[in-house]
C-alpha cells in the first residue's frame, strides 16, 4: 500500500509537530514518520522530566508535557503517525512529487517532504563486542522484542536505566515468563528510578533473577549461537554467563543515518536552506529545526516553530500556486476556526 499525501512530516519532536499543526492551519493533511515508537523526539528522549522555561506563554513546562500540549494542539488536524521505523529513500517523481520508503516497508507519494529530524533518528545503542552482530535479530536484540521470544529461555538484559530493569521485572513473571532472568551491568550502580531499582532488588531477594555485575569481553557459540558471554568481573577476574536471549538496554543515540544519502546539500552535516521559506536545495522539500543551518541559527525550540510556521506557508503556495496566500488570524479568521474546530 503507497500512501497518498499533500506533506511527510519527517520527525515528531516538537517542531515536527508544531509542524504538522501549521500545515493544519493551511488546510494541508500529512502524514509523520519517525524511528522511535512514540512521539516526542529529544524531548521525550532526553528531557521528558527536566524543566523548559523558554517556550512563549508557558513560564514552565517538562520536556514530556510540551509534547503532550502540542499533541493536543495538533488533534483537530488528525495527521497519520508511522512510527518505529526510517525512512530511507526518497524519489523525486517527475512533475509530482517525491515517493518514500521507510525501513518497515511503507511507501508514500507525497507532494512535499518536511524533514524535522533534529539532530538526526534516535537508534538504539548496540553492545560493542566482536562477533556479536552475526546473532543480531535471532538471538540479541537492541529493540523491544515480544515477550514470547524469552518464555522459557535463559535471558541476559544489558543496562541500568529503567527499560533494562523493566524488562526484568516483566521477564521473571506471568505466563510469558523466562526461564531464568540476568541484569548484566558493570557495576552495582543503576541510573533507573529509585522504586525500580527496589522492585529489582526484591525480585533478586525471591530468588526471581539475579544481578551480575561484569563487562562483558568475548562470547562462545557452539552449532551457530550464542551460548555463553565472558565478563570481566569488578574484581578483575573472569566468568561466563550462559543465556539464550540477549536484550540489550543501552540507551538511545542520535543518528543522521539515509539524510546524508537523499542528495540534499549540506553544510557540516546540517541541511542548507534560504530562510524565506526553510526550502532545501531541492525544491518541495523543507528542513526545519536543528537539522538545518542558515546564517545566524540558533538550535532553540522556538526558532524551529518559527521555521515550521514559514515553511508551511511556503508549502500552501507550493500546493496551490493559483490560490492568493492570506495571513489569516486565529483570533478572527472562521476557516482557521473551522479547521480547528471551534467555529
Amino acid at each position: 500500500m503507497t500512501h497518498q499525501t499533500q506533506a511527510l512530516v519527517i520527525g515528531a519532536g516538537p517542531v515536527g509537530l508544531f509542524q504538522v499543526f501549521q500545515l493544519g492551519l493551511q488546510g494541508i493533511h500529512c502524514h509523520v514518520v519517525d524511528a522511535l515508537p512514540h512521539v516526542g523526539g529529544q524531548c521525550a528522549e532526553l528531557y521528558a522530566d527536566k524543566p523548559i522555561y523558554d517556550i512563549p506563554g508557558i513560564p514552565v513546562c517538562t520536556g514530556q508535557e510540551l509534547i503532550e500540549r502540542l499533541s493536543q494542539q495538533i488533534a483537530p488536524f488528525k495527521p497519520e503517525f508511522h512510527l518505529a521505523q526510517q525512512v530511507e529513500r526518497i524519489t523525486q517523481i517527475r512533475g509530482d512529487g517525491f515517493a518514500v520508503t521507510t525501513s518497515a516497508g511503507q511507501s508514500f507519494n507525497s507532494k512535499t517532504l518536511f524533514i524535522a529530524a533534529g539532530v538526526g533518528a534516535f537508534v538504539p545503542k548496540r553492545m560493542v563486542l566482536s562477533g556479536l552482530e552475526a546473532f543480531e535479530g535471532a538471538q540479541v536484540f537492541a529493540e523491544t522484542i515480544d515477550p514470547a521470544r524469552w518464555t522459557g529461555m535463559h535471558l541476559v538484559v544489558a543496562g541500568d536505566g529503567d527499560a533494562a530493569l523493566q524488562t526484568c521485572l516483566q521477564a521473571c513473571q506471568g505466563e510469558a515468563a523466562a526461564a531464568s532472568v540476568s541484569l548484566l551491568h558493570r557495576r552495582d550502580q543503576f541510573s533507573a528510578a529509585p522504586a525500580l531499582v527496589e522492585q529489582m532488588r526484591q525480585a533478586c531477594i525471591q530468588g526471581r533473577m539475579r544481578f551480575v555485575a561484569g563487562q562483558p569481553t568475548g562470547l562462545r557459540s557452539e552449532d551457530g549461537r550464542i551460548r555463553a558471554l565472558e565478563l570481566l568481573t569488578p574484581e578483575g577476574e573472569t566468568q561466563w554467563l550462559d543465556l539464550d536471549v540477549l536484550q540489550t538496554c543501552l540507551g538511545l543515540s542520535p543518528k543522521l543515518g539515509p539524510v546524508a544519502q537523499w542528495g540534499l546539500a549540506m553544510e557540516r552535516k546540517q541541511l542548507a536552506v534560504n530562510t524565506e521559506d526553510f526550502g532545501t536545495s531541492v525544491a518541495g522539500i523543507y528542513a526545519v529545526g536543528d537539522i538545518n543551518t542558515y546564517p545566524g541559527k540558533k538550535k532553540l525550540i522556538v526558532c524551529g516553530f518559527h521555521e515550521a510556521t514559514l515553511a508551511a506557508f511556503g508549502a500552501a503556495a507550493r500546493l496551490n500556486p493559483n490560490e492568493k496566500t492570506l495571513l489569516q488570524y486565529t483570533t478572527s479568521s472562521r476557516l482557521l476556526q473551522q479547521r480547528l474546530g471551534i467555529a
